[in-house]
C-alpha cells in the first residue's frame, strides 16, 4: 500500500516519469501510477533516450537517486551493458552548500568555533558530492588534513526517498512478475543499509582505521590517516594526501610512473580484502583512488564497505579460480553453492549458460579477462534462471568491477589471472597458517583438555548402566500399539458399512417379491431388513461422530 502525503506522491510522480521515459511504462501501469502523471507526461519524447541522459536524470533527482543509480550500475540483470556504462561513470557531484552551513555544522559537533579548532579553515571546498563536502584546512601544529562535513538535513532527505521508494518497491514485487524475478525491496533493503552507514562517519574512522593495518604489507598504498578527536558522526578531519585521480592522468605522466607495478600491488591488495580479510572497500572506482605526489596509491572515501564470512570468501575463491582455469561446470556448482534457488529455478539452463559465460573468457591470451564483467555478467544469468545470489555478491562484482577499469588505466595489458593463480595459493597458505595459530591451538587445547577430564567418569557412568541392565535407547517413532488400534476401528467401520450396504441393498430386491406377510403394504421381511439397516447406519454415524469429537477434545 502505498501513501498519500504529497511529498510521497511527488517521488511516485518522479519514479514513474522515469520508468515511462526508458520504455516501462507497463510497470507504471500494473502499479497503479499512471494517475499520477499528467496526459503530456505519458507521452514519450522523440527518439529513445541515450544510456547517458538516465544518468543526468537520476542526478537532478537528488542524493538518493544517485545513490540509486551507483548501486544499479552494478545489476547486470536489470539494465543492459550500455546504461550501466553509463551508470559507473555517474558522477557523484552536485553544487556544494553555504560556508555558513558548514560553519554551523563543524563549530557544533566539535563544540568550538572553526577559528579556534584549526589554525586555517578553506571556506572554498575541494569537492561538494551527494552526502558531503570536503574542505582543506590546516591544524595547529601545521599538518594540513581535509574536513567531510555532511550536508545538512541529508539524513531526512534519505530517510523519506527510502521510505517512498521502498513501498513502491514492495508493490512491484507483490503485483508484477518483474518484482517476483528480481525482489526489487530486497534490493532497496541493501540500498538503505548501506547509505545509512555512510552517513555515520564515526564508521568510516573505523574503517580507515581497519585498512590502514590490513594494507600494511603494500608499501605502494596509503591510506588516509582519521585525527580522531575531530571526528564525529556527521565530520571526517582526516590527513590530507595531495594527488591526482589515476583517470586523469596525462599519457605522459603514465609514462612515467611504474603503472605495470602499480595495478599488481593494487589487485594483489583487493584480493587480499575479497579473499582472506573479508573487509572490502566496495567503492574502488577511479574517482577515489589517487596516485599522490610520491608515485603511490592513495584509496579514499571507504566509507562503503562489504563484510564477508569465511564460507562466502571460499566460494569466491573457488569461483575465481574456475574462470581463470576455463572450469565452466565448476564454477556454476560453485555459484549454487553460493545463493538460493527459487522456486521457479532452471539449474540445467543456469549451469550451461555460466560454463558458456567461462568458456568465452577462458582464451588463449587471457590478459583480456574482466573478472568484474564477468561477475556482472553471472548476476544476470541468475535472475534470468530464477536464483537468487546473495547481496555480498553483487558488492564483490561492484568492487571487481570498478577494479578493472583502475588496473587496466595503469596498465592495458595487465593479466589479472597470472595474479589471481599467485594469490591463491598465497591465501591457502595463509589460511592454513590460520587455523593453527596460536589461538586456535589454545581453544582445541582447552577443549581436549575439558574433554580428557570428563571423559572417565562418563565411561564409568555408561558401564555401571549397562551392568545395571538399566541401559536403554530411547528411540522417537511411531507407536505401533496405537497404529494398529487405528487400523483395526478402520476396518471395522468399513466391514460394517458393508454389511449395512448389502442388507440395503437386499432389502430392495425384496421388494419385488410377492408375500402374504405386508407392513403398511410393503413386503414385510423387506421393510424390516431395510429398518434394521437404516437404525445401524444412524448408530454408526453418532458413534463416529461421537469418538472424532472425544478424541478432539483429548488433544486440545
Amino acid at each position: 500500500m502505498v501513501s498519500l502525503k504529497p511529498e510521497r506522491l511527488k517521488r511516485y510522480k518522479d519514479v514513474a516519469m522515469l520508468l515511462v521515459k526508458y520504455g516501462r511504462s507497463d510497470l507504471v501501469k500494473q502499479a497503479g501510477l499512471e494517475d499520477s502523471l499528467d496526459a503530456d507526461e505519458t507521452i514519450m519524447s522523440e527518439g529513445t533516450p541515450k544510456a547517458e541522459e538516465l544518468a543526468d536524470d537520476l542526478e537532478k533527482l537528488g542524493p538518493t537517486f544517485i545513490k540509486l543509480g551507483q548501486l544499479l550500475s552494478t545489476r547486470a540483470d536489470l539494465l543492459p551493458a550500455p546504461y550501466l556504462e553509463a551508470l559507473t561513470r555517474l558522477q557523484d557531484r552536485i553544487a556544494p552548500f553555504a560556508y555558513e552551513e558548514v560553519d554551523r555544522i563543524v563549530s557544533g559537533e566539535l563544540g568550538v568555533r572553526i577559528s579556534k579548532a584549526f589554525a586555517d579553515f578553506d571556506p572554498e571546498p575541494l569537492a561538494a558530492a551527494s552526502l558531503a563536502q570536503v574542505h582543506l584546512a590546516h591544524m595547529r601544529d601545521g599538518r594540513a588534513v581535509v574536513v567531510k562535513v555532511q550536508r545538512p538535513n541529508i539524513r531526512e532527505q534519505i530517510v523519506e526517498d527510502l521510505d517512498a521508494l521502498g513501498e513502491m518497491a514492495m508493490f512491484l514485487d507483490t503485483h508484477t512478475e518483474l518484482g517476483k524475478r528480481y525482489d526489487f525491496a530486497n534490493m532497496l533493503r541493501e540500498l538503505r543499509a548501506s547509505l545509512l552507514r555512510e552517513l555515520d562517519f564515526k564508521l568510516e574512522v573505523n574503517n580507515l582505521l581497519t585498512f590502514a593495518e590490513n594494507l600494511r604489507e603494500f608499501d605502494r598504498l596509503i591510506v588516509p590517516e582519521p585525527v580522531e578527536a575531530f571526528c564525529t558522526s556527521r565530520i571526517l578531519t582526516m590527513e590530507y594526501i595531495p594527488g591526482k585521480k589515476i583517470t586523469d592522468l596525462t599519457p605522459l605522466r603514465l609514462m612515467e610512473i611504474d603503472g605495470p607495478g602499480l595495478a599488481r600491488e593494487l589487485f594483489r591488495a583487493y584480493l587480499k580484502q575479497i579473499l582472506l580479510d573479508g573487509f572490502v572497500h566496495a567503492d574502488p572506482h577511479p574517482g577515489n583512488i589517487f596516485l599522490t605526489e610520491d608515485d603511490r596509491i592513495a584509496l579514499l572515501d571507504l566509507g562503503m564497505v562489504a563484510r564477508l564470512l569465511p564460507g562466502f570468501r571460499d566460494n569466491v575463491l573457488r569461483l575465481l579460480l574456475a574462470i581463470a582455469e576455463g572450469h565452466g561446470e565448476e564454477a556454476a556448482e560453485v555459484t549454487i553453492r553460493m545463493g538460493e534457488p527459487k522456486p521457479r529455478f532452471d539449474r540445467t539452463e543456469f549451469s550451461k549458460r555460466i560454463a558458456e559465460l567461462v568458456m568465452e573468457n577462458s582464451d588463449a591470451s587471457l590478459n583480456r579477462l574482466n573478472s568484474g564483467k564477468v561477475a556482472l555478467e553471472i548476476t544476470r544469468i541468475s535472475a534470468d534462471c530464477w536464483f537468487r545470489l546473495p547481496s555480498e555478491f553483487t558488492l564483490v562484482a561492484k568492487a571487481m568491477l570498478n577494479l578493472d577499469r583502475s588496473v587496466f588505466t595503469l596498465d592495458p595489458n595487465f593479466d589479472p589471472t597470472a595474479i589471481i593463480r599467485q594469490r591463491a595459493i598465497e591465501i591457502l597458505q595463509r589460511n592454513l597458517m590460520q587455523s593453527v595459530s596460536p589461538m586456535n591451538l589454545i581453544g582445541g587445547a582447552v577443549e581436549l583438555k575439558e574433554f580428557v577430564e570428563k571423559l572417565p567418569g562418563r565411561v564409568n557412568k555408561i558401564l555401571d548402566t549397562i551392568g545395571n541392565n538399566e541401559f536403554k535407547i530411547d528411540v522417537n517413532a511411531i507407536d505401533e500399539k496405537i497404529v494398529l488400534e487405528g487400523l483395526q476401528k478402520v476396518a471395522n467401520r468399513i466391514s460394517l458399512g458393508l454389511i449395512l450396504a448389502a442388507l440395503i441393498v437386499g432389502a430392495s430386491m425384496l421388494m419385488r417379491v410377492e408375500t402374504a406377510f405386508r407392513i403398511f403394504g410393503y413386503p414385510g421381511f423387506s421393510l424390516i431388513f431395510f429398518l434394521l439397516a437404516a437404525i445401524a447406519g444412524v448408530g454408526l454415524a453418532v458413534t463416529i461422530i461421537m469418538t472424532d469429537v472425544k478424541a478432539r477434545k483429548k488433544k486440545d
